[in-house]
């Protein structure tokens, strides 16, 4: 393999799929990136056999070839090469030469024959979607996503299409966001997959705010296509709990509040926590809601902010960083808030979004 590229291209393409390379690997070929020259394009390739991400950028191509470089090294060495063409060619002892104007480098790597092959999806439908509401959906749920190893199912967002409905669900057993949107079109067939954290942090990271995604999916993995960038992932294998047996039913007793209020006390309420001590206090009144925190041997703080509120008094603790992860994903300038009691837990309803979080006791 022989080729020139330019240095800034190289070390974008290499940024593009390093993300997913493990420095703990047992196996030596999982911390390379494989890199294969064909016709006029050059192909990089990473994974930890969860995910593969595979990205190809135009180089001249002098001579057709394949290897796979240690990830970490070849993006430093890219990182600090002078800007400009950098000439790259690969010995039959897999090694390869790096040269730019002024420097040489020569890097150890493996064989491609050693490299995982990239899941091949085949006779599978595709769907095809706006990257910025695919973005957004993400966005307003990945928050919500469990990280606890014991409840795998859950470490994941639900992604379900049925018709033309397009539904994304996160859970971590004490909090749910859920959010769907109508589509142009119909699925042929009912899509239901849970896609890891893992995965949907790097497929958000390359999503852009215009242009399409597609994806497909397959038996237990799904494939995204994101503006040429390829992302596999496996499935989360397993039965997503029933989220709809959890969402209380609307009540009329709704607190309209400034969403910018409500999350800046809540944050100035939350200098006050600690790991033991974690709960803000919420009291509610017709005309206003007074968010306090109180923690032994450290202080305690008190706020009032104003509301529309119709229903009756109460008092009701919740963890802060619940409702600050929801608070600052929303655009809305003012929300809803449906408490329904000190045990109950407190629900938003924004459109075809809803967010839910349970009480903590104060």
């Amino acid at each position: 393999m022989k080729l020139k590229v330019s240095q800034d291209i190289l070390l974008s393409a290499i940024q593009t799929v390093q993300n997913v390379v493990s420095s703990k690997t047992t196996l030596p070929i999982l911390s390379n990136i494989l890199m294969n020259a064909e016709k006029s394009f050059l192909r990089l390739n990473a994974t930890d056999l969860d995910i593969g991400i595979s990205c190809e950028i135009p180089v001249e191509i002098i001579e057709e070839g394949a290897i796979t470089i240690p990830a970490k090294r070849f993006s430093d060495i890219i990182k600090e090469m002078p800007s400009g063409e950098i000439l790259i060619n690969a010995k039959k002892n897999n090694q390869i030469d790096i040269e730019g104007e002024s420097c040489r480098f020569k890097l150890n790597g493996l064989p491609k024959e050693e490299f995982p092959k990239f899941p091949e999806f085949k006779d599978k439908e595709e769907v095809c979607i706006e990257q910025g509401l695919f973005k957004n959906m993400l966005n307003l749920t990945s928050f919500a996503v469990s990280h606890e190893e014991s409840r795998y199912v859950l470490n994941g967002v639900l992604l379900e299409i049925i018709g033309d409905i397009i539904r994304m669900v996160a859970t971590d057993g004490r909090r749910l966001a859920k959010i769907e949107k109508k589509l142009p079109f119909s699925v042929k067939k009912d899509i239901t997959a849970i896609i890891p954290i893992k995965a949907v942090q790097e497929i958000t990271r390359n999503l852009k705010d215009e242009g399409d995604v597609s994806f497909i999916v397959g038996m237990n993995q799904i494939l995204f296509n994101i503006n040429g960038v390829l992302i596999a992932t496996r499935i989360i294998e397993g039965d997503f709990p029933n989220y709809n047996q959890v969402i209380p039913k609307p009540t009329k007793n709704r607190i309209t509040i400034n969403t910018q209020d409500i999350l800046s006390s809540i944050r100035r309420a939350n200098l006050l926590a600690t790991t033991d001590f974690q709960a803000v206090k919420f009291e509610v009144f017709s005309d206003k809601m007074v968010v306090s925190k109180t923690t032994p041997d450290v202080g305690e703080s008190r706020e009032e902010i104003s509301v529309e509120y119709g229903g009756p008094e109460m008092i009701v603790g919740f963890n802060p960083h619940f409702l600050i992860d929801f608070l600052k994903n929303v655009e809305q300038e003012q929300i809803d808030m449906e408490l329904l009691g000190a045990d109950k837990p407190a629900v938003m309803r924004l459109g075809d979004y809803l967010y839910l979080a349970l009480p903590m006791r104060i």
